[in-house]
């Protein structure tokens, strides 16, 4: 009989997932003979946008369309995966706190069951959890206590990634040298961009330090492209001279650079699988949360430093002298 595990995300942006990839990866290697399901609230990015990265996990479609999100869901869950095979999970992870969601997801059949909601008390095993930001390794320290074992922390390898995207990355950058620049956000909802201009006097500071400046944006953004283009020199746009195109491809590029500069953002986490040195600038969100954990990151954060949620109080100075 196959034992199972389920994690449950209900964050919808290729960030909430890539922060996730300790956490499976340190489990998979910790419970071997263990099959693992994935549940979002929304797209599961696993089997799309970040296939490539080889994050061997299966989906959970319960046909529940935003899972979590409907108190009606509350009526289908038993049905929906009993029509799926799995009699019970041996452990079901929430890894969010809205009372709503985890009074659905408990409503699929588990021996175990964890979640941080309403300080643990919906936890199958009532013991002395942590409450921290970094979530994979919160939930791996968790669960160290809930099976009262230890349970390695295992970082996402390059080595993971197929060869012909680090191939592709040395013929894209094939020299030394590079500083990269993720100026774009996802989320159009906060303003977490720091102004176009101030990146683009940056990046000219850059090319006088005698370093490349190499930017990665979407294809799509031609008139942002074209604005750099004309203003600075010797810029790369990597990603315009490959017929790849993915999240993968962001990382084996980002393992070519000398150091980093990126807004809160997917590609921000893209590039932190890489052992690349970062400078991230926050603004109104939360820095505690969303920052890589990473030693050799530098987080600017408006406010710490300028005691507001504008991200555009920080100076290009600030940036510059850490790189």
């Amino acid at each position: 009989m196959s034992k199972n595990i389920l994690i449950y995300n209900s964050g919808g942006g290729l960030g909430d997932s890539i922060q996730l990839f300790p956490l499976i990866l340190s489990l998979q290697n910790h419970f071997t003979d263990y099959d693992f399901y994935y549940l979002g609230a929304h797209e599961n990015h696993f089997s799309n946008l970040l296939k490539e990265y080889n994050i061997k996990i299966k989906t959970l479609d319960l046909n529940l369309k935003y899972f979590g999100f409907r108190w009606w869901h509350l009526l289908f869950v038993k049905k929906n995966i009993s029509k799926i095979g799995i009699t019970e999970f041996d452990l079901v992870i929430d890894l969010q706190s809205k009372i709503r969601n985890t009074l659905i997801l408990k409503r699929i059949p588990c021996i175990n069951f964890y979640s941080p909601t309403y300080n643990f008390i919906f936890c199958s095993k009532k013991k002395n959890y942590l409450s921290r930001d970094n979530i994979s390794e919160t939930v791996i320290k968790n669960l160290e206590r809930f099976f009262e074992t230890e349970i390695a922390y295992l970082n996402y390898n390059l080595k993971h990634l197929d060869n012909i995207y680090i191939k592709e990355a040395k013929r894209l950058l094939p020299s030394e040298g590079y500083i990269g620049f993720s100026i774009t956000q996802g989320n159009p909802y906060r303003k977490k961009s720091w102004p176009l201009d101030k990146f683009i006097k940056l990046a000219n500071k850059v090319v006088e330090i005698k370093k490349t400046p190499v930017f990665f944006i979407e294809k799509d953004n031609q008139n942002m492209i074209n604005q750099i283009k004309n203003n600075v020199n010797n810029v790369i746009f990597p990603e315009l001279n490959s017929d790849l195109s993915c999240p993968a491809l962001v990382t084996a590029l980002s393992d070519r650079l000398d150091k980093a500069i990126s807004i809160d953002n997917g590609i921000m986490h893209m590039i932190a699988l890489s052992k690349t040195p970062m400078i991230v600038l926050f603004g109104p969100t939360n820095s505690k949360k969303f920052s890589p954990k990473k030693i050799n990151t530098t987080i600017l954060d408006s406010k710490i430093i300028y005691k507001s949620n504008n991200i555009n109080k920080i100076k290009i100075e600030d940036v510059f002298e850490n790189i």
